[in-house]
């Protein structure tokens, strides 16, 4: 973090939450002790959008918007919906369906500099919401190890695992049939415990990784080309 990030302290209770500038290379967190609702059923306030089509053109439509009781993203303009706090050790809830058509989103834990990769994704690891697909990380300028690091990760003889351009970044989940049928609603859980992942999609462990290069920074969907609505998203302390 540069030594001229300015720093503001929220007291929420008993939980402190230290956030910082956005651009700032890693944002200080301490564990979550109690539950937070990130989505609060009512407006975006606890968030900031990160779309980069709008620095050009802000008279776009925005990409994440409330309808409905719901959190909605709407796929286009792409980019991300990030939280203004950042949080270290927790379990997060996400519920979420595709209402029309099968596609692209995903969840994004330790996020933390801003468009690092393809000047679009913020440093982060991406657990993937993709319809077919959801549990697979991604590695975003970030990485993880999974035990059978060999077999999983879709790799061509050019690349090396990473987070980085040109780097096979993509861990494969271990289900093919965790998901919902499009129009239904799922239950993603994510626990973040040290440098672990470990991630449920309805019940069914589909993902764990260890050594994660981050065990803390910001949470952040996205809005990658399909809409997506979320009726809850939420995090809470770890089982001890």
């Amino acid at each position: 973090m540069s030594k001229h990030t300015i720093l503001t302290v929220f007291l929420l209770g008993s939980l402190t939450v230290v956030a910082a500038t956005a651009g700032s290379a890693a944002d200080q967190a301490t564990a979550v002790d109690r539950t937070i609702a990130l989505w609060n059923g009512k407006d975006l306030s606890n968030w900031d959008a990160d779309v980069p089509k709008r620095d050009a053109d802000p008279s776009l439509p925005d990409s994440f918007i409330v309808r409905g009781g719901l959190l909605v993203s709407l796929g286009k303009p792409e980019g991300h919906l990030i939280t203004k706090a950042a949080y270290r050790d927790y379990r997060l809830v996400a519920e979420y369906r595709f209402p029309r058509n099968g596609g692209n989103c995903g969840v994004l834990i330790h996020a933390s500099t801003p468009r690092a990769l393809y000047k679009m994704f913020p440093k982060s690891i991406e657990v993937q919401m993709q319809s077919g697909n959801a549990g697979d990380f991604w590695c975003i300028q970030e990485d993880i190890m999974v035990p059978d690091m060999d077999t999983r990760p879709p790799r061509k003889a050019t690349e090396k695992f990473g987070g980085a351009e040109g780097d096979a970044r993509r861990i494969l989940n271990l289900t093919d049939d965790s998901e919902k049928p499009l129009g239904e609603w799922n239950t993603m859980v994510i626990e973040a415990r040290g440098d672990t992942v470990t991630v449920w999609v309805n019940g069914t462990l589909v993902n764990r990784g260890h050594g994660a290069t981050a065990s803390q920074g910001r949470i952040a969907v996205q809005a990658e080309g399909t809409e997506v609505e979320f009726r809850r998203i939420e995090i809470g302390p770890l089982a001890k």
